[in-house]
């Protein structure tokens, strides 16, 4: 994985990502939780770190799936935590992925984090949603580990994986009808795939 976040284009849910070569595509992990993750990671993912200061995380949010208009207040201590929190979830994501028990620690982090009060939205006088004032990097975790909760005991908890190609361990959850989505993204890996099975197709026999 040599991808990091950078701008979100449009509406749609989901991150703009580079590939090694940086070209830009599209990447929709299909959960708030797991938009986090490509953020960096532990061990040797920590090289794609981009949650280097406090404003990271808020820029990091207003990219996210939340709804716009979230004035978040983030000190360096929850940004130790969001850290904390990503890698705990990252792996806690690969392990489920791959099928195997979840670790203690990591299910403590996450729910440490849901414990606490989770971001706040509220009716506008012209009917319109929008966020509480005052938000909190805690309240933002606390909102980050309850969808994790929620996505891992739910439906689609069945449906959490790991990218199919060789070299990418982005992680997503399958929310598509057919349930058949193996690339992180079929404009990246996906069509990596292709062009490699059509090759393999077009080589002599024993090339």
């Amino acid at each position: 994985m040599s991808e990091r976040a950078t701008e979100t284009p449009d509406g749609r849910p989901g991150l703009t990502l580079l590939s090694h070569e940086g070209k830009p595509y599209r990447f929709d992990p299909g959960a708030l939780c797991l938009e986090l993750l490509p953020t960096g990671g532990p061990g040797a993912f920590a090289r794609y770190e981009v949650l280097h200061e406090p404003a990271d995380l808020a820029v990091w949010a207003g990219r996210s799936r939340l709804a716009d208009g979230l004035d978040l207040t983030v000190d360096a201590d929850e940004l130790e935590r969001a850290r904390t929190l990503r890698n705990a979830l990252f792996l806690f994501t690969a392990d489920h992925a791959h099928g195997r028990p979840p670790r203690p620690e990591h299910l403590d982090v996450v729910n440490a984090a849901a414990a606490e009060p989770p971001l706040v939205s509220r009716i506008e006088p012209d009917g319109t949603r929008a966020w509480a004032p005052g938000a909190t990097g805690t309240q933002l975790l606390s909102t980050v580990a309850r969808d994790a909760i929620d996505l891992f005991t739910g439906p689609y908890a069945h449906r959490i994986r790991e990218c199919g190609a060789h070299d990418c361990r982005l992680l997503f959850v399958d929310t598509s009808r057919p349930g058949r989505r193996r690339w992180c993204a079929m404009e990246h890996c996906g069509n990596l795939a292709k062009v490699r099975a059509h090759r393999a197709r077009r080589a002599p026999d024993g090339a």
